[in-house]
Parts: C-alpha cells; sequence; structure tokens
C-alpha cells in the first residue's frame, strides 16, 4: 500500500491510499480509500508507517529541555492564593509582594536560609519551579532581604485583616510564649534567659503567638531574649484592644503568663476582658490548707469547681487526671534516686582514705550543684559537717506534694452561664493547639532556629513570615487529614472520652490508619512532609520541537494519590 497524490486540473489533488498487485502477469493498482479530507500531519504519519520509518523524522524530535519538581509547589502556591494570603499582603502585584509569597512557599517546602532559598529560585540553580511560577528567579539573597523589610511595615494591616477572618467579640484567644536561640551577638534582641530550647550559653529571643480557640495563628510578637513572661502581656493585649478593635474577649493563658499580679494590674480593670488561667503550685496548697478544695472530693469525681474568698467573683476549676498522676508519681520517683545516687557518691567521697572531701563549705558546695541538676533538694533533709554527710528523703514533704499529683486548678472570670465548667477545661487544653505551631515553627516543619538575622527588623519579619508559612500549613493540614496520620474524625475522638479532663481519645478512624498505614480506600497514609515529597515527584517539563524550536509546558500526570491531595486542597497544577 502506498499513498498517491492524483493531480485534479484546476481543483486540489486527490490524495488517494492504493495498493499494487498482480493478476494475469500484469501489475495492477486499485484504490482503497480517499484521503484528502486527512490533515496534513496524518497524512505524513501514515505514509511514514507504510514506508517503515519511525513516525517522527529526527528534525522533528522532541526534547525535555528543564524538569522540575512541581506538585509540591502547586499545592502550597495553589493554598496561599485560595486563601487569599497574597492580597492580604499586599491588594496589587508587585516584585515584593511575589518575593515574600515566594518566602513563605519556600519556607514550607524546604526551610533554609535566604542565600539558600535565592539560590533556589534562581534559573541555573533551581530545585523547584516555584521560581518560574512566580517570575522571581531573578532574586537574590539582597532582594528577599528588601522585600523582608518591605513587608515588616505592613504586618499590622495584615494581622489585622487574619484577625477579622479568625476572631470575634466575645471569642476566645489563647496566648503562649516560646524562646529561640540565636547564632551571634550583635542583635539587641538577642539576650540570655529562660531557655526553653535547653540551649545553655546560648543567647535567645522570646516569640508570643496569638491564636484563634481552633489554633489557626493570627498574630505574632518578638520580644528579647531576657523578658520576662508576665511583662509580654500588655503589648498582647494592645493589640488585640486597639490594632484589633475586639472590646469583649476571654484570653487564655498559662499560669506563667496570666499571673495575678498581671491579672489584678491589667485585667481586671478593663470591662470586657475576662480570663481562663491555672493555679500555681503554691496556691493549689493554700486552697487545699484553706479547706477551699476537697480532695477527696475531687478524687471520686475528677472535676470540681469552688470559691474560694482569695479570688472573689471568680470560679475555679479543680482537675484531677489519674494517668498524669501516675506520671507524676514515676518521675519523682526516678528524680529521687538520680539525686541518692550522687549523694552517695559524696557520701563515699567524704570517708575515703585517700583525697578525702573535706571541709563543710566545700561539701556543701558539691551537694548544691547536686541539688541543682535534679531540683530535688527540697525533699531531703540534709546534714553537712566538716567531716561527714547524712541526708534522708523529707517523707512529709514527698507526701504533701504526692497529695497534688495530677491535681491543676482553673482560674476564670467569665460566667458558667457563658463559660461551662467542661468547655472552661476544653478552653484551657486548647493551648495545646499553640503548643503544636510551636513545635511546628520551631523544629518538625518550619524550622525558623536558629535564627541568623543581626539587625532587629530583620528578626522580626524573619519570625512573621514563618508565622505566615505555618498560617498556610495550618489550613493544609485541614485539608489533607484524610490523607495524613492526623486524626480527621475529632468528634468521634471526643466522645469517647470519658471526661473533658481525661486524656484525649483517637478516633477509631485515626487508630486504623495508625495501625494500617492506610486510607479507608486502601491509599498510603503520609506525614505531611512525605506527602509533599510525594507531590515533589510531579514534574513541570519544558519540552523543545526539534528544528522548529518550539516550546511548550508539560505537567507529569498525577497519582490517584497526588490528584485526591490537590482536589483536597481545592488547587490545580495550572498556578
Amino acid at each position: 500500500m502506498y499513498i498517491a497524490t492524483i493531480p485534479n486540473r484546476s481543483s486540489p489533488p486527490a490524495i488517494l491510499l492504493r495498493e499494487s498487485y498482480r493478476q494475469g502477469g500484469q501489475v495492477k493498482t486499485r484504490t482503497l480509500a480517499n484521503l484528502t479530507h486527512w490533515p496534513p500531519v496524518q497524512l505524513e504519519a501514515l505514509r511514514r508507517v507504510l514506508r517503515g520509518e519511525p513516525l517522527v523524522a529526527p528534525d522533528d524530535a522532541f526534547e525535555i529541555v528543564r524538569s522540575l519538581p512541581h506538585g509540591h509547589v502547586a499545592a502550597v502556591l495553589g493554598t496561599v492564593r485560595r486563601l487569599g494570603l497574597d492580597t492580604l499582603i499586599a491588594a496589587k502585584k508587585s516584585w515584593h509582594r511575589a518575593l515574600v509569597v515566594a518566602m513563605i512557599v519556600a519556607r514550607i517546602l524546604a526551610p533554609q536560609s535566604k542565600l539558600a532559598t535565592a539560590r533556589g529560585l534562581g534559573p541555573t540553580t533551581a530545585s523547584t519551579s516555584l521560581g518560574d511560577t512566580l517570575g522571581v528567579e531573578a532574586a537574590d539573597a539582597d532582594a528577599l532581604y528588601t522585600a523582608m523589610d518591605w513587608l515588616l511595615p505592613r504586618q499590622p494591616q495584615i494581622e489585622a485583616a487574619l484577625a477579622a477572618r479568625h476572631l470575634a467579640e466575645g471569642t476566645l484567644v489563647l496566648c503562649d510564649l516560646t524562646s529561640t536561640y540565636f547564632e551571634g551577638h550583635t542583635c539587641p534582641l538577642a539576650q540570655f534567659g529562660h531557655s526553653r530550647d535547653s540551649k545553655k550559653g546560648k543567647v535567645q529571643i522570646v516569640v508570643g503567638l496569638v491564636c484563634n480557640a481552633a489554633g489557626c495563628p493570627v498574630a505574632v510578637e518578638v520580644f528579647p531574649g531576657n523578658t520576662a513572661d508576665p511583662t509580654t502581656l500588655a503589648p498582647q493585649l494592645q493589640k488585640l484592644r486597639t490594632q484589633f478593635h475586639l472590646q469583649r474577649l476571654v484570653l487564655v493563658g498559662d499560669r506563667g503568663l496570666l499571673t495575678d499580679a498581671r491579672i489584678r494590674a491589667e485585667l481586671q480593670p478593663v470591662t470586657g476582658l475576662d480570663w481562663v488561667t491555672a493555679l500555681r503550685r503554691p496556691a493549689i496548697q493554700q486552697l487545699v490548707a484553706t479547706g477551699a478544695l476537697d480532695l477527696k472530693r475531687l478524687a471520686e469525681t475528677d472535676l470540681l469547681e469552688c470559691a474560694a474568698p482569695a479570688y472573689p467573683g471568680e470560679r475555679l476549676i479543680a482537675c484531677r487526671n489519674p494517668r498524669l498522676a501516675d506520671e507524676r508519681a514515676r518521675q519523682r520517683e526516678a528524680l529521687l534516686q538520680a539525686t541518692e545516687r550522687e549523694l552517695d557518691a559524696l557520701v563515699q567521697a567524704t570517708t575515703r582514705a585517700k583525697r578525702r572531701l573535706t571541709g563543710q563549705a566545700a561539701i556543701a558546695l558539691r551537694v548544691g550543684k547536686v541539688r541543682n541538676r535534679f531540683k530535688m533538694g527540697k525533699h531531703f533533709q540534709i546534714e553537712i559537717t566538716d567531716t561527714h554527710l547524712r541526708y534522708g528523703r523529707d517523707m512529709q514533704r514527698i507526701s504533701a506534694e504526692a497529695a497534688l499529683d495530677g491535681v491543676y486548678v482553673l482560674r476564670t472570670s467569665v460566667s458558667s452561664d457563658t463559660l461551662p465548667t467542661e468547655t472552661t477545661v476544653h478552653a484551657y487544653k486548647s493551648l495545646a493547639g499553640v503548643e503544636r505551631a510551636f513545635r511546628s515553627l520551631k523544629t518538625v516543619d518550619l524550622y525558623s532556629r536558629p535564627i541568623g538575622h543581626r539587625l532587629p527588623e530583620r528578626v522580626r519579619a524573619h519570625v512573621f513570615l514563618c508565622m505566615l508559612a505555618y498560617y498556610v500549613e495550618w489550613h493544609m493540614r485541614q485539608g489533607l487529614a484524610p490523607l495524613l496520620f492526623d486524626d480527621d474524625d475529632k468528634t468521634a475522638g471526643e466522645a469517647r472520652r470519658a471526661s473533658v479532663v481525661a486524656p484525649a481519645q483517637r478516633s477509631p478512624k485515626a487508630q486504623r490508619k495508625a495501625s494500617t498505614q492506610r486510607t479507608d480506600n486502601g491509599r498510603p497514609v503520609h506525614s505531611f512532609q512525605t506527602l509533599l515529597h510525594d507531590l515533589a515527584t510531579v514534574a513541570k517539563n519544558r519540552i523543545r520541537f526539534g528544528g522548529s524550536q518550539l516550546e511548550t509546558t508539560m505537567f507529569t500526570t498525577p497519582t490517584p494519590l497526588q490528584q485526591r491531595a490537590l482536589d483536597l486542597l481545592q488547587v490545580s497544577l495550572q498556578v
């Protein structure tokens, strides 16, 4: 068979599919089909097949010029645009806005220094399609620093817009603090203080985060590293009432932030400002001593509301968690035994034959180090002389402390009609959402530490960028929960709890995902990071066709799991 072109006088030629055959020693031809209506490309393809040639001629072949990971970029950047975060940063498109969005997305995809981030955007050093998608391939580290300087003055209006979305009059507002260590010593914000990172000898900064009741971040504040927790309350209140225009709210904070002194000085005088916090152990002991708290009744109910003259007009809610009590007892016994081993070594040092430890001051110095190491000195009776060391457990103090194991007392100014007892306990436990935010910000996902910026404004801009990145991640986790180990049926988990004081229970669906590592429809369950890595295998390919130098873009076809993730996020590869 072959294709023949037959002239047709003044009309276009006829294109015929013909076949040659022998009959009676003669070669004859017959027409099999009229292909005149076929497009030229299709005719050429058939002609090559009939000739036994490759379908694509060498001059017409294509090549993949560049292939960049794109699926995770589409997921994160698509979420940014779906949330309208880019328009909150600036209403109009601009070079600086694109760079800020690029830094937010890059912080979720691959947290790195600004120099490494800039290289990941560049045309020749790109590690993802982010730079090409946002049109910021030309950006260098200095351009990113300039964008950070441009962003910081916009922080108040961006936070106000987030507060308008997620906070309302009379709402619960979660506040908490953390610290993060610092590299360098020239930044005025970097100071020595109480390190929550357990980084001895490192300067740090203190970060305050404001979230709604669900744990969605709304605002962030940076303080010098030597700032005491209670002194950070006034700036946060100023922001909530003046910048966010909230006249009625319930502030939820831990006992380190909402101290008795701060409540008297800064919360009680303000109309419409209520709080939920917890009492410190000495205050709980005082309640027991005065009879305001009955530990026997609490042991029977695990949740007991009471009142005390020291807290007029307030509700006190005592809770007892048996599992927490067992853990506290176990931990205390382990620390007591560790302290005794150290003290035994000192006793032997005072009685050995050679290089005996003598002198009351020298022995006391060594004992002081042991007391500070395990913080158990208060539970021992210690006698020190110039030549001997004797010690024993103070069983009375140990018993008094053990009686309060697993017991905590909440303090609130909100009436029971507005915030019932169990709801109040649940509100205080919601602070765990802020703790999860800090873990994500500092270690698990976004790796905001260690901070290496030297200028205070750059440090604040860096922390604000990380908060915005967590804002995007928080919403992504909500949408992707069916594919993650996260519990996406928390209502069923809550129904399994015997009491609001009892430890949280995972839903049967979440337990099934954890045990089988498969979703209900058989797909593999991911962590947030491994799902991003999976999405990254969807590539954005730039294809060039032969000698024509024509180029086009083609995406890798997503797997069913990848497409499901994009559908849950309500985004597409075309961002």
